[in-house]
């Protein structure tokens, strides 16, 4: 048979209890399912056995998980008139005595709680005693709520409801959060406990587990229950939430306020049944063979309300009324029998010991039995049977009257009642859980909205800083854009200087070189190709005196050099061969240069014959 989705969910608690020890199968399925689809959507997982396999590969997620499944919505004094009940009426008493107090919040989460009781009983006996005296312990399943609980440190959203001498009392500030006081701090302790499957914390004065038992099925609610029962002292007391009332586990824990939530601890049995049905008590006349009036007892007696049989002291049945012939079968020749051949004396209890028993002692018994169907669609009875004895006037008995009293519609009632106080219970605690959920996906979103908030300022910022930011670039286009009209005008004047200088060396008869102080070549006219066969590109920023030309002008270096010092020109004569291997007689002019950046270099005009002949 396929698998269902229940069955994948099972799978999935049992891989939680198996891998991480958390153990969810007493959990209600409706909201545990909710809780788990709510994180499946994150995830996301489109079914319970791929969120299994998800689990597998990715092991963080489960504290994503755990956080999710375990609510963790709690605050300081929770539900104030409560608290101020257990402040008022139950605290004083319970604190009277000189001995050790022991409290234990169970389901802690945060702390708050723990904090909460830590501030009453200091309240009423003082930090001395408080410290000397008290333990408290707090527990729970969620070692990242446990964590922060040690920590003690809350913001300031936890502690808007506290009083400002409860927080100057008992809380010092530290930074953005205030800090429980240490010193008060060692008298609580805080462990992981698992209500479920661990054992009791015992001997409890005071235990609180608020809005916890609300996430139990019924059946884990019963055993949890029986724990609880076992932790608090005789005079101890259980402070539950607003949803547990407790209303058919009266066999455990009596309310005290029941509107408050807050039990005392049932001591005397494990079961009270306080609605319990019972038949008056007969007592007959004594018995005679012969009497005035037989006709009108008989017929009273056979007519009577209730199934009724007389057995005598030598064990003999002695009468039956009609109920009880109807009941149990019963014919007229089976009057003066021996009761013990009659199957009523062992079916549908055993009834031979219990009317030795009465007849003993002279007790009254009274004993509820259950009778079975007599056909497929019959429904169960209840009886509830009672034997009295039958005393004679020196007070010995004769016998015993045994009367059946069909309880049946009360049994029924009183399941119908416990029904309907378990799905009431149960409804309150869906209710319940339905508004915890709320309100934290309320503190979710209000904290969603504070993200958003602050978000928004920061994108406003941002924005006035982008606004602020264009401006500056928008002026630094501006000035750029001046500066490149600038720059355009500057190179157009640039370019007409160089073609004017162009112009005005191309339209020399000299050969014209110019050269920096290192006679690195930065000008070489036409003339001076024509002369020596180099282009200007070839040529512009090689030393002068390391050119392959025909003029040897290495030989006049040292009075070139001389030229950086002097104010006027000298003329020099030197031969060589132009490019076309002529021999030519150069004259040679070399004037100082000096730039406007404190630069020096020589402008030397070369001439040869042809240009002194022309």
């Amino acid at each position: 048979m396929a698998k269902t989705a229940d069955d994948d969910f099972e799978l999935l608690l049992q891989y939680l209890k198996r891998a991480r020890g958390f153990d969810f199968t007493g959990y209600k399925r409706s909201s545990l399912i909710r809780r788990v689809q709510k994180r499946m959507l994150d995830v996301p997982s489109p079914s319970f056995s791929d969120y299994v396999d998800y689990l597998e590969v990715h092991p963080e997620e489960f504290d994503h998980l755990f956080n999710t499944i375990l609510i963790n919505v709690t605050s300081f004094f929770r539900d104030p008139e409560a608290w101020a009940y257990l402040d008022e009426k139950l605290l004083p008493g319970l604190l009277a005595h000189k001995g050790s107090i022991r409290i234990w919040s169970a389901g802690c989460a945060t702390g708050q709680e723990a904090y909460s009781i830590a501030m009453l009983v200091c309240n009423h006996l003082g930090e001395s005693q408080f410290q000397e005296r008290v333990k408290i312990y707090a527990t729970d399943v969620d070692e990242d709520a446990l964590g922060q609980a040690r920590q003690a440190a809350y913001d300031a959203r936890a502690i808007e409801h506290l009083s400002a001498a409860i927080l100057e009392r008992y809380f010092l500030p530290a930074g953005r959060h205030h800090v429980f006081r240490h010193d008060l701090r060692r008298s609580i302790i805080f462990g992981r406990h698992d209500l479920v499957q661990d054992a009791p914390i015992s001997k409890l004065d005071l235990l609180i587990c608020r809005n916890t038992l609300m996430y139990l099925n019924a059946e884990t609610q019963r055993r949890v229950l029986g724990r609880l029962h076992f932790a608090v002292k005789p005079e101890g007391y259980l402070f539950l939430g607003r949803a547990e009332m407790l209303l058919s586990h009266g066999n455990l824990f009596d309310p005290i306020e029941l509107q408050h939530r807050i039990f005392a601890k049932v001591t005397k049995g494990a079961w009270r049944d306080r609605a319990s049905l019972t038949a008056p008590t007969q007592q007959t006349e004594e018995t005679a063979p012969v009497a005035e009036n037989v006709q009108l007892k008989q017929t009273s007696f056979d007519q009577g309300y209730l199934a009724q049989i007389v057995v005598d002291d030598r064990d003999l049945l002695v009468l039956a009324n009609e109920k009880a012939r109807m009941l149990f079968d019963l014919h007229p020749e089976d009057l003066g029998r021996p009761f013990k051949d009659l199957e009523l004396s062992y079916r549908p209890i055993e009834l031979r010991s219990l009317i030795e028993q009465t007849l003993n002692d002279g007790h009254i018994l009274k004993i509820a039995i259950e009778l079975g169907p007599k056909g497929e669609t019959a429904p169960t009875r209840y009886l509830q049977v009672q034997i009295a004895p039958i005393l004679v006037k020196n007070a010995q008995p004769a016998g015993v009257s045994i009367t059946f009293d069909d309880v049946t519609s009360f049994y029924k009632l009183r399941d119908d009642l416990q029904a309907a106080h378990e799905q009431l219970e149960s409804t309150n605690e869906e209710l319940q859980s339905t508004v915890e959920e709320l309100e934290t996906t309320n503190e979710e979103l209000q904290s969603a909205n504070e993200e958003l908030e602050t978000t928004n300022e920061e994108l406003q910022s941002a924005n006035e800083e982008l606004e602020t930011t264009n401006a500056e670039l928008q002026s630094s286009n501006e000035e750029l854009e001046t500066t490149n009209s600038e720059l355009h005008a500057l190179t157009a004047e640039v370019e007409q200087t160089n073609a004017f200088l162009q112009s005005i060396l191309a339209g020399l008869r000299y050969g014209c070189v110019v050269v920096d102080e290192q006679f690195k070549v930065m000008v070489w006219n036409h003339r001076s190709e024509e002369l020596w066969g180099l282009r200007a590109e070839e040529i512009i920023g090689l030393d002068l005196f390391q050119l392959d030309i025909g003029l040897p002008i290495a030989k006049i270096k040292d009075e070139l050099t001389k030229e950086f010092s002097d104010k006027g020109f000298k003329e020099i004569a030197l031969d060589g061969v132009n490019r076309r291997g002529k021999p030519v007689h150069c004259l040679i002019k070399a004037t100082p240069l000096k730039g406007i950046d404190q630069n020096r270099g020589l402008v030397l005009l070369i001439g040869d014959n042809q240009d002194r002949q022309s």
